[in-house]
């Protein structure tokens, strides 16, 4: 059996405020396409298919869209559970239309999934068994079935559990730890030698590695869950949460399979991916990383040299397709009209900043007595420098409307950091 994994879709999430749904449409059709040249019996999607409980109706669109072309028409498997970002009932109220095409939606950690009525077609994906947080799926062509443990976000709330009010964090991590350990290997009783054994939940793993683009699910660690919570009858355990493509074990095979974009400029230079797993019961899984082409990356710059610099590597096309997070060194403060100027010589910047670089003492000096200075005091010793005399009410005045119309153009634009 081939089973694809991936998570963390986030549709509706903006990047700095940009918009991103031509970039996540582009990956849904990616998907399907790296499902049908792979010949993928089973997709698993381990969380936040949406950035928020409230998405926007375009990313809902997507994500039944992405669903059904993922299917086959009830030829291919497909599982999906809730994460962190997702709202259980709206993950899972499409569920009696997508049963029908062989979806399994899982909101709830402790959820039961509908099962195949016994005169259905064998030539279609049917669910043969289940019960509380687990499942036997059968695929057309394929010789065995794979029993399916899922534990979507798995939340006190969620799980309907106190665990406990008094504990410390360390207690109330290890606690938790112990009690996402016990329902997995109970749930592990279901897993037989000769069934394609599976495990697919939202949660964070000890070991796994952050970037920043994660809303954080637990507070000092505390819904931190140690690698041996996971059984190791699973010859697969499908993470989500992480946006960092990583391999936690080797036995059980344990992975995130990351975000198929990034969300912020801590993934810069970082490559996406879906994770192809070929599992025969009895013998060692064997994994492919397929790295995605879809999707601007993200880069960093720091111009050293300044302007001159960030104009000489447009000019020369650098990161062209890229979303740019700019960082200008400068050695004296750019004027208002300066800075908007920047800000459009490409479309491409999402953030540009100035960092004020400080050589001399005289200058540090120089600088601490400007921080004191409002901003006409700084435009009339700017104008006084360059022009060797004061200037007069009618510019100050001038240069007082440019001030406000500038500000409120920034509040307009995405990415107004300066």
């Amino acid at each position: 059996m081939r089973i694809l994994h991936t998570a963390d879709w986030h549709f509706g999430r903006l990047l700095e405020g940009r918009d991103r749904r031509i970039e996540q449409a582009a990956f849904v059709d990616e998907l399907c396409q790296i499902v049908e040249d792979k010949q993928i019996d089973l997709v698993v999607i381990a969380g936040d298919v949406y950035d928020s409980v409230n998405p926007p109706a375009w990313a809902e669109e997507l994500y039944y869209e992405a669903l059904e072309r993922l299917s086959a028409e009830g030829k291919r498997g497909v599982v999906v559970i809730a994460g962190n970002h997702d709202q259980p009932e709206r993950v899972r109220a499409a569920s009696p239309l997508a049963h029908k095409h062989g979806i399994v939606l899982l909101g709830l950690p402790k959820e039961l999934p509908l099962l195949t009525k016994a005169e259905a077609s064998a030539d279609k994906v049917r669910i043969i068994d289940g019960g509380s947080s687990w499942f036997e799926i059968a695929i057309p062509g394929v010789d065995h079935t794979a029993v399916v443990v899922a534990l979507s976000y798995p939340s006190e709330a969620r799980l309907k559990e106190l665990i406990s009010e008094s504990f410390t964090p360390e207690q109330m991590q290890q606690a938790f730890s112990e009690r996402i350990k016990d329902l997995l290997h109970d749930l592990a009783s279901h897993f037989r030698q000769d069934t394609v054994n599976i495990i697919t939940s939202h949660l964070f793993a000890m070991g796994g590695m952050e970037t920043d683009s994660e809303r954080p699910i637990q507070i000092g660690g505390t819904h931190t869950v140690s690698l041996d919570a996971f059984p190791p009858q699973a010859d697969y355990v499908a993470l989500g949460h992480l946006h960092r493509l990583q391999k936690l074990s080797e036995a059980p095979l344990i992975r995130y399979s990351g975000s198929p974009l990034s969300y912020s400029f801590s993934e810069a230079g970082q490559s996406k991916a879906v994770v192809m797993v070929e599992i025969i019961p009895g013998q060692q899984p064997t994994e492919e990383i397929i790295y995605l082409k879809c999707g601007r990356t993200l880069a960093r710059w720091k111009a050293t040299g300044g302007i001159a610099e960030v104009e000489k590597w447009l000019e020369e096309g650098k990161d062209a397709d890229c979303w740019i997070d700019l960082e200008i060194h400068v050695d004296d403060v750019i004027d208002p009209a300066e800075f908007q100027r920047i800000r459009k010589l490409s479309d491409n910047f999402v953030k540009v900043q100035r960092v004020l670089v400080v050589s001399t003492e005289q200058e540090r000096q120089e600088i601490e007595k400007r921080e004191e200075l409002n901003p006409v005091q700084l435009f009339t010793r700017f104008y006084e420098r360059k022009r060797g005399t004061s200037p007069d009410e009618q510019v100050i005045q001038l240069f007082s409307r440019m001030m406000i119309a500038s500000d409120a153009e920034t509040k307009k634009q995405p990415g107004g950091d300066e």
